[in-house]
């Protein structure tokens, strides 16, 4: 039997890199997959691509800011799939500027994705959770959210406190079936960052002790291992995937 198998999994930002990556894995893992993100054409197009794979995705166009766009989404879910079993917070955006050159414009456009885009999207679905007395959720920090980062501090501040609701909604949802952990990605080598020059390659790969990137992939499995059964007794943890970086 598929590990996710009769699981329905709700994946935000899931039509390119570690959510794109995501979705797919979940589907050959047997989940029915529906896919939240803001561009509509991009997941049009990523419906007719996994299509070829062979497999049937569900798309909706929801920016995960938006409390009310969230809760219509959440409503059209259980009303399409009867409920959600699965939820990847993976919506996330960076806007970098030096504290000096940072304006509140600036600061607060990655606030409202990033980390009031995961509170809209676990208040929202974890009433169906609740309904059935099971759950995985499963949060996208960073592991500049364990140790800082220059000229992120916007970034930054949302993938830390990713960490601690992580934290304190495991103690409230893990005695209701629910398990609410999050994973902290090291450098993945997405296609924003294979267009970087090779030198900021080459440097980025020199601090990893495993001596290459992580693939969309790599993260996929760790959060096909966080959706199911064999994960019910990890709660409220954070997972580096980062090759080592944070030894």
């Amino acid at each position: 039997m598929k590990r996710l198998e009769g699981k329905v999994a709700v994946i935000t930002g899931g039509t390119s890199g570690i959510g794109k990556a995501t979705a797919i894995r979940f589907a050959q893992e047997g989940a029915d997959v529906v896919v939240w993100a803001r561009n509509p054409q991009k997941g049009n197009d990523f419906v007719e691509d996994v299509k070829k794979l062979g497999y049937t995705i569900t798309f909706m166009p929801v920016d995960v800011s938006n409390f009310k766009n969230v809760e219509e989404a959440a409503n059209k879910v259980k009303e399409l799939k009867g409920g959600c079993d699965i939820l990847i917070n993976d919506a996330g955006i960076t806007n970098d500027s030096t504290l000096k050159k940072m304006t509140p414009e600036i600061w607060q456009s990655v606030i409202d994705i990033n980390l009031t885009g995961t509170f809209n999207c676990i208040k929202c679905i974890s009433p169906m959770m609740l309904d059935k007395g099971w759950g995985r959720i499963v949060n996208v920090s960073s592991v500049v959210g364990l140790y800082g980062n220059f000229g992120q501090t916007n970034y930054v501040a949302t993938k830390a406190g990713i960490i601690g609701m992580t934290k304190t909604l495991g103690r409230e949802l893990g005695r209701k079936g629910i398990t609410v952990n999050a994973v902290a990605p090291g450098f993945i080598a997405t296609d924003m960052v294979a267009k970087m020059p090779k030198e900021v390659l080459d440097g980025m790969v020199a601090k990893v002790p495993v001596g290459r990137l992580g693939t969309p992939e790599d993260i996929a499995a760790m959060f096909v291992f966080l959706a199911s059964e064999e994960a019910s007794y990890v709660n409220g943890a954070t997972l580096s995937v980062d090759g080592g970086m944070t030894v």
